[in-house]
């Protein structure tokens, strides 16, 4: 098929907005590996950053509320956790010039937002948990993803 003078081929695929002065929103391509939003995205959607945001969204909390908080994480991962999170601009670090020392955490409006986020799809979970565990019921195979998945944190 023959194209018309100074016509060029439509793209295979879409083009990503660039930035200007619109009011469109810049987004990555989180789908190539390379995307710098895939760290992040990593880091508010892992197991540990998923429930620090949700724990966080009630009120300001220290160290010691959050991993009471938060079943089965231990100090390590939730310092590794909240030092994420903090970098990414989620999470402020507020330490306090008092004897014993005292440090606390809370969402910025950043934070906030995507903890608003992960919440929604952590109900919607929640609620369809039964259809879940009845499809995993039914595929034996993936039984052992799942283990696998949960003694390693993947």
């Amino acid at each position: 098929m023959a194209m018309p003078r100074n016509s060029t081929p439509a793209p295979s695929t879409p083009a990503r907005p660039v930035a200007s002065n619109a009011a469109q929103p810049l987004r990555g391509n989180v789908m190539s590996g390379d995307c710098i939003s895939r760290p992040i995205l990593s880091h508010l959607t892992n197991r540990w950053g998923v429930l620090v945001l949700i724990a966080l969204l009630d009120d300001t909390q220290r160290f010691s509320q959050l991993r009471k908080r938060i079943g089965g994480v231990s100090e390590r991962m939730l310092s590794h956790t909240l030092a994420l999170l903090s970098q990414n601009g989620m999470v402020e670090r507020r330490a306090h010039d008092v004897l014993p020392p005292h440090v606390d955490y809370t969402l910025t409006p950043l934070g906030r937002e995507a903890a608003l986020k992960v919440r929604d799809l952590a109900d919607w979970i929640e609620l369809n948990l039964p259809a879940i565990t009845q499809s995993q019921a039914q595929h034996p195979a993936a039984k052992d993803c799942v283990a696998l998945t949960a003694r390693t944190g993947s």
